[in-house]
C-alpha cells in the first residue's frame, strides 16, 4: 500500500526566530523528520534504471568517440560520456548511505559496471563519508572531506580544482602499479591503505586499516580495479589498445573528476575553522541549489540539495526534491532552512572566491 502524502504544515512566522550560531533550529529538525517519513524507501526502478542507463549511454558515447573520425563529433561524444558517466559514478555517494538490504545487489553491480572500469571502487568512499557526516567530526581536522577553503589563500582554489585533471594518472599509479606491489611489500601496503585509499580533500587524514566484511569487500574491489588498470596499461604498451582510445578514456575520467571537483567547491561554504558545529550550523555551512537546470548536470543524483542531504542523510536521492518542496512550504523565512538555498553554481563560486580574496 502506498504511503499517504504528508501535507506540510505552514508555521506562523512568529513561531520561529533565526537561530543563533551554535544553537539548533529545533523546529526545522522536527519538521524535517516529520514531513519526510514516507520518503525513505529507495525506488529500485529509479536506482537501477538511472544508474546503469546513464552508464550505458556513457560507455556507448566513449566507444563512439573512439570510432569517430570527426573532431567535432568526437568532442561532443566525449562531453556526453563525461556527463553521463559522472552521473553514474556519483551513485557511489548513494552506496555509502543505502540500507543494502533494501536494494540487494546494487553495490556489487555498481562496482562491476562502473567502479572497476573507472578505477573508482566504492571502498574509496565507504566509511570515509560516514566520518564527514558525524556531528563530532564535520568540519574539524578529523573530517576527511573538509578543508576551510574560504579561509585559505586564493591560489588554493584553482589548484584544488585543476588538480583533479591528474586523476587518471593517479589512479593508474594507485591501482596499476603501487597497489599490486603493496600486496607483497607490507611497509608499502601500510602507506597505500593510510594515504592512498580514500576520496578525500583533507591531506592530513590517515585512513585506518579496514576490518571484517568491509576488509573482504575492499580486497575484491581493489583486485578488480587493479585488473582493469593493469590491462589498460599493458595493452596500451603492447600496442593492442590504440593510443587514441587510451587518451580518450583518460580524458573522460579526467573530465568526470574535474566536474566533481567543481561541484565539491560549492557543496559547502567551507567557512568552519575546525570547531565542532551544531547540526543546524552544519546545514548552514552546506548548500542547496534548487534550480533543476543546469543543476542536474553539474550536481546530479540529488547533490544539488547537499544541505538538505546533511539534514536527512538517509533520504534517497530521488526523494530530495519532494522533501525540499515540503520543507520550503512548511518553514518560514525566519527559520534556518532558507539560509542554505542559493541561486546558482556561479553565485557560490563567486562567494567562495571573494571569501578567499579577503584572506590575502
Amino acid at each position: 500500500m502506498a504511503s499517504a502524502t504528508i501535507a506540510p504544515r505552514k508555521i506562523d512566522k512568529t513561531m520561529l526566530l533565526a537561530p543563533a550560531p551554535g544553537s539548533e533550529d529545533k523546529e526545522m529538525l522536527r519538521q524535517a523528520a516529520m514531513l519526510t517519513r514516507d520518503l525513505h524507501a529507495p525506488n529500485p526502478v529509479m536506482y537501477w534504471g538511472d544508474c546503469f542507463g546513464s552508464a550505458a549511454i556513457g560507455y556507448a558515447a566513449l566507444l563512439g568517440a573512439i570510432a569517430s573520425g570527426n573532431a567535432w563529433l568526437t568532442a561532443a561524444l566525449v562531453l556526453v560520456s563525461i556527463l553521463t558517466l559522472y552521473r553514474a559514478a556519483l551513485f557511489i555517494h548513494e552506496i555509502t548511505h543505502l540500507d543494502h538490504r533494501k536494494l540487494p545487489g546494487f553495490r556489487l553491480a555498481w562496482n562491476i559496471g562502473i567502479g572497476a572500469p573507472l578505477m573508482l571502487p566504492s571502498f574509496l568512499y565507504e566509511g570515509i563519508h560516514a566520518v564527514h557526516h558525524s556531528r563530532a567530526h564535520y568540519g574539524t581536522e578529523r573530517d576527511p572531506e573538509y578543508l576551510p577553503l574560504a579561509h585559505m589563500r586564493p591560489w588554493t582554489l584553482p589548484l584544488f580544482t585543476i588538480g583533479a585533471v591528474a586523476m587518471p594518472a593517479l589512479m593508474f599509479l594507485r591501482f596499476g602499479i603501487l597497489g599490486p606491489l603493496s600486496w607483497v611489500i607490507p611497509p608499502l601496503r601500510r602507506v597505500i591503505v593510510e594515504r592512498f585509499s580514500a576520496l578525500e580533500v583533507n591531506p592530513a587524514y590517515h585512513r585506518p586499516t579496514p576490518e571484517g566484511d568491509f576488509a573482504r569487500r575492499w580486497k575484491v574491489q581493489e583486485a578488480a580495479a587493479s585488473a582493469v588498470a593493469v590491462t589498460i596499461l599493458a595493452t596500451t604498451a603492447l600496442g593492442i589498445l590504440p593510443l587514441r582510445a587510451f587518451a580518450l578514456y583518460c580524458a573522460v575520467v579526467a573530465g568526470v573528476a574535474l566536474l566533481n571537483q567543481t561541484r565539491t567547491l560549492v557543496a559547502h561554504l567551507w567557512e568552519n575553522d575546525g570547531e565542532q558545529l551544531s547540526l543546524t550550523d552544519q546545514y548552514r555551512d552546506s548548500t542547496n541549489v534548487p534550480a533543476a537546470f543546469p543543476g542536474v548536470l553539474w550536481a546530479p543524483v540529488g547533490l544539488r540539495f547537499h544541505a538538505l542531504h546533511h539534514l536527512l542523510p538517509r533520504l534517497p536521492y530521488h526523494s530530495l526534491p519532494e522533501a525540499h518542496r515540503r520543507l520550503s512550504a512548511a518553514l518560514p523565512e525566519t527559520s534556518a532552512y532558507p539560509q542554505a538555498n542559493y541561486g546558482s553554481l556561479g553565485t557560490l563560486l563567486k562567494r567562495l572566491g571573494m571569501a578567499s580574496l579577503r584572506r590575502q
